[in-house]
């Protein structure tokens, strides 16, 4: 071997080619002396029925006197990965092994990539070795991978070397063992057209090879080839000896299984089937009915396979891959016209290779269902297949570092997009309730007001129905777009395609249900303050008048009063006329909730359990308990349950299931009272939807009846009640008559004081309007971007990578909780999953706006936006109006005009200035430009003091953190074995997955009849002979491979290696006592292994099962 490794160090390519070729051809005549006898021994031993160990003893002496170059390449690997995991000196030394391996790939010699001896690839070696390649040629290394299979001694390296002109070894010596690549280097005038830099060829051993036939487990060896090198490829050539001959029959059943998996995992390779040693020139046309009868062969085969690979929806061939039957079957004569080895070399053999391979390059050229792999992505791929080849995981659960990040890159810009459409929305959200906002309305003719606005808000849900679909339309042609252009893998996610289309679908309805809710809420509102303000104006100008008489009576008072004398005066008119103002009337809240309770059951025959009850404000007050009766009696899931003394654990699950879901509706209701509007039904519909969803989601498990949703609901319901009620109060008093007269006092006493002083008001009304119309529009029009604002700063910022996608987000929570090292965080995060994340969003949207960001610097940016608009809407409403007083009132008009699309002003308070203004317009605007520029001064020096982040955020119209959480979320589904929840993307999908399992014990999964928690995952378990049983099999034992007669939503990937499940056996192995008792159990019984896994090996398996490379 040292001689070996040094004639290939040389640099010297002559003299390398010539050691390599010389060396071959004393290696073939030492195979020859041996070979021809132990050939015709076997023969004789495969005829006689005696067992297998002489065949065996005779194959072995084969492969020992059969050496070749491809003996000493692999000893060069094995050496290699040897010293890899020896000493770093012994490594060291051979580090170079692989540089001289690619060399000899660019000098276009095979390369063993799966050992045929040992059924193995060495995947360190390979890697290596084609990484070095790969930098060798610049990273320039795109590849379309063409392989040759079949049957044992029908030419297929023969095939190859005619048809590329390469060197696939076809001498003496055994056929070819496991499956070799050469690297063949497009020309510049090529490679424009087919895209790649190389073409790489795969030749591979025979299939169903004679001499094999009566050893143990020859078919499943060659159902791992195939199922490998099709998976491999772009291309597949099926090589088939003789004209129909029968044999093809087997190699058909192989192949078939190996495309129906690689259909199911996105992988569709072309297929052409070459017939060789066909006598007939016109073989092609006379064959027609053997090509319609292999079809009908290949059809039948299909239908066993799709039954063994539990795909039903696969009938035909057809439904596998493309494939014509005239264009995808190629009839070639034999090599030799003649018996060899006196016969001439027939030209018909070459003519028709030729025309086969002009056929394939265009093919090439014109397939563009996939972009060319880069060689490390052709590694990863390889790596992936060949642990699924190793322990049969491909039904139902074939996924890869290639599929996840296909399928991971997708999903990132569907969330752009998604967040595209909403801000859409919203930016067209916040149009419409200006629109309605601002809608002028008559004090004397309220009811006809109030019917122009329902049109109006006929008019807008019209509108948004065809925006909405307008915007489903654009995202659905991005993602048709993104799928046509075929780069990144993206046909590894083609079945993921339909699931796609209906998130959009889904989507999209869920924002126009939410738009009409917010539009329904927006009219209820307006027509609540209309109500209020016809009220409001009534008194206000019964109140101007009693000021205008309290002006007269001083003024005709010939002592002149001091302004002490002037407010006394005033305040005692203000007294006896403010008291006579009646308030706003209070609705019946919690009667309003119990009716909309009292829908959601209406399908049921529930009456009776509400006839009693007269208030809900008297539920909720007290924790709520689960108690026996709200388990489902008369059922085996009870019976079986009290017989093995599980009632008890069955209501302290029900008891965290139940404080889980009344938690996460009191977040959903504490933040809807948050908001400045006033209670409407939908709030109480989205409480009642939220607990419906969780009563769906967690049935299966619990087995509760309809007492216990009741209960539940009223309890929730009661708390609600009480909230919205209170939510309603301060609504009435903001907008109460008396309070908003009492806000304008000063201004009238100013008003008063200035008109019987005879002094100049201008500045002092500018400021009242600037103060106290533009101001608070100002703040609103602020906090209805802020949330989209801090939205878009937290994807560009050092959180960005975390909120791309939902499982980089999954990946950053786990390492957060493995680095806080905090039992009750684990917990929170188990049991109340949405309620910790969006805490967790809250905090890393605080640490930006304190860091990188400030909340400051966007509501600056904000202010600086409005200001400019309003000032440009005081230029444009002073154009042209004349210079007298008379003017301020219609230049007020024109700017409150300018500005409704922007901000909604109170006519109310811009009223109150206009009372009794004395000033001209000039004059006026420019004291209003002052006190607007004083203003922005004042509210920039606000938004620098500090203030409670978290607090804000939930009083912002649009709430940063739900839209976050939107980003990242999925459909909420928990793995029915660990809880763990599903990592697919949306709320939309066929299959649930998750990326990184869990010890069962974490979801409180425990043993029956010890009461241990359960250690083992599901991952592991679904590749077992073990069985389970739970609620859903009525207790009776099941096979855990078949957990999809019981779950078939879901996609739980077997993996016996339980190499990325390191993070989870450190946590159950860290906290495996507490979570006994926080369950009710024994401790799992773990594995000592278990314990000495460290934090860092945690974290590293964690990067393994997310696919994250550092």
């Amino acid at each position: 071997m040292a001689s070996f490794l040094g004639y290939l160090a040389t640099t010297d390519k002559e003299e390398k080619a010539l050691f390599l070729k010389w060396l071959q051809l004393k290696l073939d005549m030492r195979s020859r002396k041996d070979m021809s006898s132990l050939r015709n021994r076997f023969q004789e031993q495969s005829l006689v029925k005696q067992g297998n160990t002489c065949l065996e003893e005779l194959d072995q002496c084969i492969l020992d006197s059969s050496l070749g170059i491809e003996h000493f390449m692999r000893e060069m690997g094995q050496i290699y990965e040897a010293s890899s995991l020896g000493n770093p000196q012994a490594s060291a030394e051979h580090c170079s092994l692989p540089a001289l391996a690619a060399e000899l790939l660019l000098d276009g010699y095979p390369f063993e990539l799966l050992d045929g001896d040992a059924s193995n690839i060495p995947e360190k070696w390979v890697t290596d070795v084609l990484m070095e390649l790969h930098r060798k040629v610049g990273e320039k290394s795109k590849l379309l991978v063409l392989t040759v299979l079949g049957v044992q001694s029908t030419g297929k390296s023969t095939l190859l070397n005619t048809m590329f002109g390469v060197q696939f070894p076809v001498s003496s010596g055994r056929c070819t063992r496991g499956a070799f690549l050469l690297f063949l280097r497009v020309g510049e005038d090529m490679r424009k057209d087919l895209r790649c830099d190389f073409i790489l060829l795969i030749d591979t051993e025979g299939l169903k090879s004679p001499s094999l036939a009566q050893l143990d487990e020859s078919c499943e060896h060659d159902n791992e080839l195939a199922t490998l090198v099709i998976g491999l490829s772009d291309i597949t050539i099926i090589n088939i000896a003789m004209e129909n001959s029968t044999e093809m029959n087997d190699v058909l059943q192989i192949v078939v299984h190996a495309f129906l998996r690689m259909k199911e995992v996105g992988k569709i390779p072309v297929c052409h089937f070459v017939h060789q040693n066909v006598a007939g020139v016109s073989a092609h046309n006379k064959n027609v009915a053997d090509r319609k009868r292999i079809l009908d062969r290949l059809n039948e085969m299909t239908q066993i396979a799709a039954e063994m690979e539990k795909r039903p929806s696969v009938n035909r061939f057809t439904d596998v891959l493309d494939y014509d039957a005239d264009k995808n079957n190629w009839y070639i004569p034999g090599l030799w016209q003649g018996t060899p080895p006196m016969a001439p070399v027939n030209t018909g053999y070459s003519e028709a290779v030729l025309d086969l391979k002009k056929n394939l390059l265009e093919v090439l050229k014109t397939c563009r269902y996939k972009e060319p792999s880069l060689i490390p992505e052709f590694i990863e791929w390889m790596k992936s297949l060949w642990k699924a080849v190793k322990y049969e995981n491909f039904i139902f659960s074939f996924r890869n570092t290639l599929v996840a990040q296909a399928y991971d890159n997708l999903w990132k810009e569907m969330t752009q997009w998604e967040w595209e459409s909403r801000k859409n929305i919203y930016t067209w959200q916040m149009k419409a309730d200006l629109q309605i906002s601002n809608l002028e309305v008559n004090s004397f003719e309220i009811q006809s007001e109030i019917q122009d606005l329902q049109k109006l808000q006929e008019s807008l849900k019209s509108e948004a129905l065809k925006m909405v679909a307008t915007l489903e339309k654009e995202m659905t042609e991005k993602l048709d777009a993104y799928y046509k252009k075929k780069d990144r893998n993206v046909s590894l996610i083609e079945k993921n395609k339909i699931d796609l289309f209906h998130h959009i679908r889904d989507v999209h309805r869920d924002i126009l249900n939410t738009e009409n809710n917010k539009l329904d809420m927006a009219v209820k509102l307006k027509i609540s303050t209309i109500e209020a303000d016809d009220i409001h104006r009534k008194q206000k100008v019964m109140i101007e008048q009693k000021v205008l008489q309290l002006l007269q009576n001083s003024n005709d008072n010939k002592t002149p009063l001091s302004d002490e004398q002037l407010e006394d005066e005033f305040g005692k008119m203000w007294s006896q006329e403010v008291v006579k103002i009646s308030g706003l009337e209070e609705q019946d809240i919690p009667s309003h909730v119990f009716k909309q309770l009292r829908r959601d059951f209406s399908n049921r025959n529930v009456n009776e359990e509400f006839q009693n009850i007269e208030t809900l404000t008297a539920y909720g007050m007290e924790p709520f308990k689960a108690r026996g009766r709200h388990i489902c009696t008369m059922t085996k899931f009870k019976l079986k349950m009290m017989m093995f003394g599980r009632k008890k654990k069955a209501k302290e699950s029900l008891q965290r299931f139940s404080e889980s879901v009344i938690d996460t509706c009191r977040r959903i209701i504490l933040d809807s009272t948050k908001s400045q509007t006033d209670y409407h039904e939908s709030l109480t519909k989205e409480v009642l939807e939220k607990i419906n969803e969780s009563l769906k989601e967690n049935y299966k498990d619990l087995k509760t009846n309809t007492k216990f949703e009741i209960d539940l609901k009223l309890h929730i319901c009661g708390i609600a009640s009480r909230e919205f009620l209170q939510m309603h109060r301060n609504f009435l008093l903001r907008k109460d008559p008396q309070k908003r007269l009492e806000e304008s006092k000063n201004q009238y006493l100013s008003a008063f004081v200035d008109l019987y002083r005879e002094r100049d008001h201008c500045q002092r009304k500018a400021q009242d309007f600037v103060q106290h119309s533009l101001r608070p529009a100002i703040l609103q029009y602020i906090n209805r971007f802020l949330g989209t604002d801090i939205v878009d700063e937290m994807v560009i910022s050092s959180h960005a990578a975390e909120y791309s996608s939902r499982s980089s987000f999954q990946y950053s929570i786990l390492k957060e909780l493995l680095e806080k090292d905090d039992f009750q965080a684990f917990v929170k995060y188990f049991e109340k999953y949405e309620i910790y994340v969006k805490d967790l969003i809250c905090q890393h949207i605080k640490e930006c706006l304190s860091a990188e960001m400030s909340f400051d610097m966007l509501k600056n940016k904000r202010l600086k936006e409005i200001n400019q608009k309003i000032m440009e809407a005081i230029e444009k409403a002073s154009q042209p109006l004349p210079k007298d007083t008379k003017s301020v009132t219609e230049f007020m008009k024109n700017l409150c005009k300018h500005l409704d699309k922007d901000i909604s002003i109170s006519m109310n308070a811009v009223e109150v200035v206009l009372f009794q203004i004395s000033t001209t317009c000039d004059r006026f605007t420019t004291s209003l430009r002052e006190s607007l520029s004083d203003l922005k001064q004042q509210m920039q020096d606000e938004f620098s003091k500090s203030i409670d982040i978290i607090e804000s955020l939930y009083a912002l119209p649009i709430k940063p953190q739900d839209e976050l959480f939107m980003r990242v979320s999925g459909c909420a589904k928990q793995c029915p074995f660990c809880k763990m929840p599903c990592d697919a993307g949306g709320k939309e999908h066929r299959q649930h997955h998750a990326n990184a399992h869990r010890p069962q014990a974490l979801g409180s999964y425990r043993s029956v009849q010890t009461q241990e928690l359960i250690e083992t995952l599901c991952t592991t378990d679904v590749n077992s002979k073990k069985s389970f049983k739970n609620g859903d099999t009525d207790w009776e034992l099941h096979p855990y491979k078949d957990y999809r007669t019981y779950y078939p939503e879901w996609n739980i990937q077997p993996d016996s290696t339980d190499e990325a499940s390191d993070y989870w056996k450190y946590v159950l192995a860290t906290y495996n006592d507490r979570l006994a008792v926080m369950h009710n159990a024994k401790p799992a019984m773990i594995p000592e292994a278990w314990k000495s896994i460290t934090k860092e090996q945690a974290l590293e398996g964690l990067k393994v099962a997310f696919g994250i490379k550092v």
